[in-house]
């Protein structure tokens, strides 16, 4: 066994005052360990949105009525309480296995060396994201259940995946400047891509707001708009999403583009027709909650895959020591990649 290595006063001053540093100083993760922290905290920031939703579904919203206590005067639910109250604040709960995932991608990503500050703010950003959405769903709850706040809520648990895959994407890089792997068109027809998918996350978040899963059994305000009519706008988005990604695959083969943005934009269209079958099956049977469910997960799934589009269209030198990278920066790690499709499955 390896000894416990004894703490002096002056060791345990340090650690009070900078423990990120301390850490640092005694450990040195291998790069996978690295890699696998920023997995983490991406896994979790969809199983937060996914459990988010099946508050909704079961009308569990207000479970839990006040915030930060579950009832006045109790931070956990009292046996008066039904099960909708377990359904919330088990939801709260996994608001700190998320905070646990995200400050060992900061930990791993602090104590990595070399030393790359690039990805140790992107796990701070991630940190405050989680904070500020915390808040927020406070708010949300306080509020009684508003549907603009819900889908501030949602739209700020997108931001968190945002970065989340930033970061997971930057332990496979190195730190040089971005070279573009396409050329300027693709490019602008990517950032198209991103900006359409943007809007039909929007108004996805519209058709939540009036449809018939206001989030709680009782009277709950909604947006005062025809929920089919927004739904079908919705689509109308959807296939423009579709139709972009079909363009750019063909593009992308017009031009013997390399095979990283190729595969990346190949497995969102597969991901694009998977969110479309259901889209539509729960559309033509009014939104059972199951289906909804999947639908938002779903949604995780394609913009990540949109943002996997996106940083697929760079490289960057300079790839740390050790990384265990592959030879083309932007194929697959099969590792990795069989991890996602694993644990991202998971809440399914």
């Amino acid at each position: 066994m390896v000894p416990v290595p004894k703490l002096t006063p002056t060791d345990l001053v340090a650690a009070l005052r900078n423990p990120l540093a301390f850490i640092a100083d005694r450990w040195t993760p291998d790069p996978r360990t690295v890699r696998r922290a920023a997995l983490a905290a991406l896994v979790m920031s969809v199983v937060i949105v996914v459990t988010g939703g099946a508050v909704r579904l079961t009308g569990s919203g207000l479970g839990c009525p006040t915030w930060p206590e579950c009832t006045d005067g109790s931070l956990t639910p009292t046996t008066a309480l039904s099960y909708h109250s377990a359904i919330e604040f088990t939801n709260r709960m996994l608001t700190y296995v998320l905070c646990a995932a995200v400050g060992w991608a900061i930990i791993a990503a602090r104590s990595q060396k070399p030393y790359r500050r690039s990805l140790t703010r992107l796990g701070w950003a991630q940190f405050w994201i989680v904070m500020s959405n915390a808040i927020l769903g406070g708010v949300v709850v306080l509020v009684g259940l508003n549907p603009y706040t819900v889908a501030a809520h949602f739209l700020l648990a997108t931001a968190l995946i945002t970065v989340a895959v930033l970061m997971w994407q930057r332990t496979r890089e190195g730190d040089g400047e971005p070279g573009p792997l396409v050329g300027t068109a693709v490019r602008q027809l990517v950032w198209a891509l991103v900006a359409v998918t943007l809007v039909l996350i929007a108004a996805g978040t519209v058709v939540t707001g009036a449809g018939p899963h206001p989030g709680d059994s009782g009277d709950v305000e909604r947006i005062d708009v025809s929920w089919s009519g927004v739904a079908e706008l919705h689509a109308v988005f959807a296939w423009i999403v579709v139709s972009l990604t079909f363009a750019l695959w063909f593009f992308l083969k017009g031009v013997d583009a390399p095979r990283g943005p190729r595969d990346r934009v190949r497995d969102l269209f597969l991901i694009l027709l998977g969110q479309g079958v259901i889209g539509y099956v729960q559309y033509f049977t009014h939104l059972p909650t199951l289906l909804v469910g999947l639908h938002m997960f779903g949604s995780c799934l394609v913009w990540i895959g949109v943002l996997r589009v996106l940083l697929s269209l760079r490289e960057r030198a300079g790839v740390p020591a050790g990384a265990g990278l592959p030879a083309q920066p932007y194929e697959a790690d099969a590792a990795d990649a069989d991890a996602v499709s694993a644990s991202i499955a998971g809440p399914r």
